[in-house]
């Protein structure tokens, strides 16, 4: 039989739109084309390819009654129990702790605003992730630097009633900055007067007295002079596309100000951040990446739609949401499968003063109600009748 040409592949391919997803259809259509030019290919091959691409995605669909959600709790949670409960290095950069495991699961179904471990990862553009030295002078400039840190020494002078500092030269020169910028900023923070003598810097109190020197002592160690807020600590590491910047701390609105980074693949393990900076579109896809992500370091393969499953649960009404008592499961529209779940008193008492109505729609209600579930053979409702009286 003779080989067949790219038009011929094209009208096999035809075949499988409408009925198919597009994606898969140009997947198809790409992956065939591909064969063809490395190998010869006969009609008889390619009508065996289409169909057993039929037959692989009709096997992947989901019977109708089909627990979805019930199957991606326990394809999630089994392997959750394999889970280690440590927490680790990050992956080739030994100076920064990641939560992994079992808690990092849990942090990420739980939509925890304050995550333990927050970090990002900045890709920058190519003329700077090609040059370490320009890499090394980003990495500096968003590093957060607070007073106590860009002082080598300081006095109270009760005395006097003064604060001394002695600035750090490295620290405020990497930040580009000098004594007077440094005194301009303690003014306007401590509402004083603030003297400069080099790098020596001299504060006093508006009303001299000891309560408001310790005051002023208390509140100037937490001013911050530079850099990013959140971004507590900068590694630069070396790799294949070049430099790339990992951070303990993450602040995403203000990195992805900086002109030079690579807006389309920074990203943070803030999931919330990217929901507040990016959307609930951007937060589902890091919540299934995350999660992926998570499992699969510990060796666990989890089909990839129950996350999705998971994820569009947490955020189709246009907002992050947890799966637990304040999030999902405590919204429940059934009153039992609220109560089965936590606080059981709490929400029978509340349903019973709103005169709320269960109408037993879901798994967990009619379990306790002790009917069948809706689901599989429950979800068909067939009533046999004698043949007389459908004849009459």
């Amino acid at each position: 039989m003779p080989d067949l040409t790219e038009e011929c592949i094209d009208s096999k391919v035809d075949e499988l739109d409408g009925d198919y997803p597009p994606a898969l259809v140009e997947e198809v259509e790409t992956k065939l084309n591909e064969a063809m030019e490395e190998h010869s290919l006969t009609q008889d091959q390619v009508d065996e390819i289409i169909n057993q691409v039929k037959q692989s995605f009709e096997d992947s669909l989901v019977q109708p009654g089909e627990a979805v959600g019930t199957v991606a709790a326990q394809s999630i949670g089994e392997p959750g129990t394999q889970m280690t409960l440590r927490t680790f290095h990050h992956a080739g950069v030994a100076e920064l702790d990641v939560t992994l495991g079992l808690p990092r699961l849990i942090e990420i179904v739980d939509a925890r605003r304050t995550p333990d471990n927050l970090l990002m990862e900045i890709h920058l553009k190519e003329e700077y992730r090609k040059d370490r030295s320009k890499a090394k002078k980003f990495a500096e400039k968003i590093e957060m630097l607070k007073l106590e840190d860009a002082v080598t020494r300081t006095e109270t002078d009760l005395i006097n009633m003064e604060f001394i500092l002695n600035l750090d030269r490295e620290q405020i020169r990497n930040k580009d900055m000098k004594p007077s910028d440094v005194r301009e900023i303690l003014q306007d923070e401590l509402n004083t007067k603030v003297k400069a003598e080099g790098f020596k810097l001299r504060v006093k109190p508006e009303e001299p007295s000891p309560p408001e020197l310790r005051r002023i002592v208390a509140k100037a160690k937490e001013i911050q002079l530079g850099g990013v807020e959140g971004i507590k600590r900068v590694i630069v590491k070396a790799e294949d596309e070049g430099y790339v910047i990992y951070t303990e701390g993450t602040n995403l609105e203000e990195i992805l100000r900086q002109p030079e980074v690579d807006l389309t693949h920074t990203t943070t393990n803030h999931v919330r951040e990217i929901e507040e900076v990016l959307g609930v579109e951007a937060a589902r896809n890091s919540v299934i990446e995350e999660a992926t992500q998570t499992l699969g370091e510990q060796g666990l393969d989890v089909d990839v739609r129950h996350i999705m499953l998971t994820a569009d649960a947490m955020t189709n009404t246009g907002e992050l949401r947890q799966i637990g008592r304040h999030g999902i499961s405590g919204e429940k529209a059934s009153v039992l499968a609220r109560a089965g779940f936590e606080v059981t008193v709490k929400h029978l008492i509340e349903a019973s003063e709103k005169g709320e109505v269960d109408k037993l729609d879901g798994i967990v209600e009619n379990v306790i109600a002790g009917q069948p579930v809706p689901l599989g053979t429950g979800s068909v409702e067939l009533q046999m009748g004698r043949g007389d009286e459908s004849e009459s």
